[in-house]
């Protein structure tokens, strides 16, 4: 579907958990015997996939194929994007329950930094493309290699990385990496940011909703965001044409005037450090960002009340479940009512 409706434009496929069979399992080279090896048809067959597409030359597929799916390339505009697998730090891959204590028992992080690397030697920029989140409220990946991470990111930011890029969840949001690990999370300390897209597929009580960016293409920092949603409500009366979406927010005009944003600054890690700040003390704001989590659904629970505000703004400087376990609970999500813990 995409190829039929994008043509030549260039597409940059990420794997998540749904995308083996069994579901959000993959398993590490490092596994003795065959075991490390017995997910590798379903990499050489996405890799052909996308080769056959014309999304990855010959090169990066058999990066692929080696890599769990993951690979990196030079677009023709001189952005380098680099996909990881984020199924060997997702909790339900029951594999990495094997030998906890190694964050990079797939070897996976060790690529990325060679990648990074030859990268930061070359003077290019970079973009992340990842499906699980490695932060928010924590519930989502396992500790140590999401701290791994972290490191990564703190050591390539924002000179080489420029964005990172998510989804999994289905909702829209965005976190900060700040400068050592997270321990002094201020506007000075605040590297990189993680945009964690919305999705097409609706799932829970969440509508559906896609996200477009402007960029500069000599820095790769975003300058607008604008999201697109088309409410599930109406999908019952749609028996001969296809959803319609329409103009939900705009990044800049939404959080900018709190907090005074230049119109020539780019939606970077500082921008949504200081907005977090404002959530964190303005219910109303803190409203409205839950609304747009939820994609504007009418059946998103409302978060109107201080509490709530706290821990959104809390999530928003988590980049690791180190970070995002100490917050407040039971805000994370809007698929289902708030649960706060006692």
């Amino acid at each position: 579907m995409l190829k039929k409706f994008l043509h030549k434009t260039p597409v940059y496929a990420v794997l998540g958990n749904h995308d083996t069979n069994p579901e959000a399992i993959d398993a590490p080279h490092s596994l003795p015997d065959d075991l490390g090896m017995q997910m590798s048809w379903n990499f050489d067959h996405v890799a052909g996939l996308w080769q056959e597409e014309g999304w990855l030359n010959s090169t990066a597929a058999n990066q692929a194929r080696l890599h769990y799916g993951a690979y990196s390339v030079k677009t023709p505009q001189g952005l380098r994007v680099i996909t990881f697998n984020t199924d060997f730090w997702y909790r339900s891959n029951y594999l990495n329950l094997i030998d906890t204590i190694n964050p990079d028992k797939s070897g996976m992080f060790a690529w990325m930094i060679e990648e990074l690397q030859r990268a930061e030697d070359a003077g290019e920029r970079v973009w992340i493309l990842g499906h699980v989140l490695s932060g928010w409220d924590g519930t989502n990946p396992m500790p140590n290699p999401t701290d791994l991470f972290y490191q990564i990111i703190d050591r390539y930011s924002p000179h080489v990385i420029a964005n990172v890029f998510f989804g999994h969840t289905h909702e829209d949001f965005a976190y900060v990496y700040y400068a050592n690990n997270g321990t002094n999370q201020s506007a000075g300390n605040a590297l990189n940011t993680a945009w964690v897209g919305p999705s097409i597929t609706p799932l829970t009580n969440v509508n559906s909703a896609f996200r477009s960016y402007e960029v500069d293409t000599g820095d790769w920092n975003i300058y607008e965001a604008y999201t697109f949603y088309s409410d599930v409500e109406s999908f019952s009366s749609l028996n001969t044409t296809g959803p319609t979406f329409q103009f939900e927010y705009n990044t800049r005009d939404t959080y900018g005037p709190s907090i005074n944003w230049p119109a020539e600054s780019p939606l970077n890690a500082t921008f949504w450090h200081l907005v977090s700040e404002q959530i964190e003390k303005n219910t109303t704001l803190a409203s409205t960002f839950n609304t747009y989590q939820g994609k504007s659904s009418v059946k998103s629970p409302n978060c109107t009340n201080i509490a709530c505000a706290k821990a959104k703004a809390c999530y928003m400087r988590s980049g690791s479940v180190a970070l995002g376990s100490q917050c407040p609970q039971g805000y994370g999500s809007v698929q289902s009512p708030f649960k706060p813990a006692s």
